[in-house]
């Protein structure tokens, strides 16, 4: 029998990066043989012209949509306009010349920070629209978001199938290790691995450790964007995460030791925290189209640790 994927012609924007690497391999590795990955050099998706030309180019069926400029606080501090714009005129322009090109589906990927600052704890799809999002990323959040209208307003008036996933905070092999650009997993690692290397007995990390997050390998999150791909054709925003919630403080402790950095950890309170809690509410993609995490945060981090270590000489690093 031919798979789903075997007779698909798929783009994945973003295919090259942390996430779209994972991605293109499971598609590979689920007989999918006509993968597009257009490369920001070639293709700039924030311009209307390029979108229209790579859509022209490959002739996909498909979209997955995984490019994005992001990071952590600081670069969502230092970047916001840049954030704003460049996430939203991606997003919108890909889902209206797929309209117009007669896309069979458009797969969208949100961002956990479109939620509002004080959610209610576990994150529900339903309460995505109640409030306005944590300041220090609320932008890029915006941006995102705007997708998930586009998407439900198209398939209202259009009939044009596109779906949109939320993921939570990701991590693990290949991830961006740039100090200044790179969320709090691989940020914490690198600053570990070196303190550890230079012998210093302290390392210093923003805010106060009390905020929690919840973490999904990227792995994981691979396998959940493709069986939602195969087997969601919704209207319906839907989370991807494990449902497990950890505190910045203990996270630190989490990595400290795995990595045997054995030296004190101080916090700078006078940096932002970012949002006071994340975790997720994942049972509409267990019921919607089977999704379940496989890694838990310690295997994961042992893994992303290992990685590190055995790549630090040839680490991704984004700067802005």
């Amino acid at each position: 029998m031919m798979s789903f994927w075997s007779d698909q012609r798929v783009v994945v924007t973003g295919g090259a990066g942390f996430l779209g690497s994972f991605v293109v391999e499971q598609l590979r590795a689920k007989g999918c043989a006509e993968i597009v990955v257009p490369r920001s050099r070639d293709y700039d998706l924030v311009q209307m012209d390029a979108v229209q030309q790579l859509y022209s180019d490959a002739k996909p069926d498909l979209v997955i949509h995984l490019a994005a400029r992001v990071g952590g606080i600081g670069a969502n501090q230092a970047n916001p306009g840049r954030f704003f714009y460049d996430n939203l005129m991606m997003g919108t322009q890909l889902i209206e010349v797929g309209r117009q090109r007669g896309l069979k589906k458009f797969v969208a990927l949100g961002t956990i920070c479109a939620y509002p600052k004080f959610a209610p704890i576990p994150f529900k799809e339903d309460d995505i629209w109640n409030g306005y999002p944590e300041e220090t990323n609320a932008p890029y959040g915006l941006a995102k978001k705007m997708m998930l209208a586009q998407s439900q307003a198209y398939r209202d008036q259009y009939g044009f199938n596109s779906i949109v996933l939320f993921p939570v905070n990701l991590y693990g092999p290949r991830d961006n290790f740039d100090l200044q650009t790179s969320h709090v997993i691989p940020a914490l690692i690198r600053k570990c691995v070196s303190a550890k290397e230079e012998g210093r007995t302290a390392i210093t990390l923003w805010g106060d450790g009390s905020p929690t997050r919840e973490f999904l390998y990227v792995e994981d999150a691979a396998e959940g964007i493709l069986l939602a791909t195969e087997h969601y054709d919704g209207n319906l925003p839907v989370n991807l995460g494990t449902g497990e919630e950890i505190a910045i403080r203990d996270l630190a402790t989490l990595i400290a030791a795995e990595v045997g950095f054995g030296g004190q950890i101080q916090w700078d309170a006078t940096k932002p925290n970012g949002q006071p809690r994340r975790c997720l509410d994942v049972s509409r993609a267990k019921q919607l189209f089977g999704f379940q995490a496989k890694h838990g945060l310690s295997d994961g981090v042992k893994k992303t640790v290992q990685w590190f270590q055995s790549n630090s000489q040839s680490i991704r690093e984004v700067h802005f």
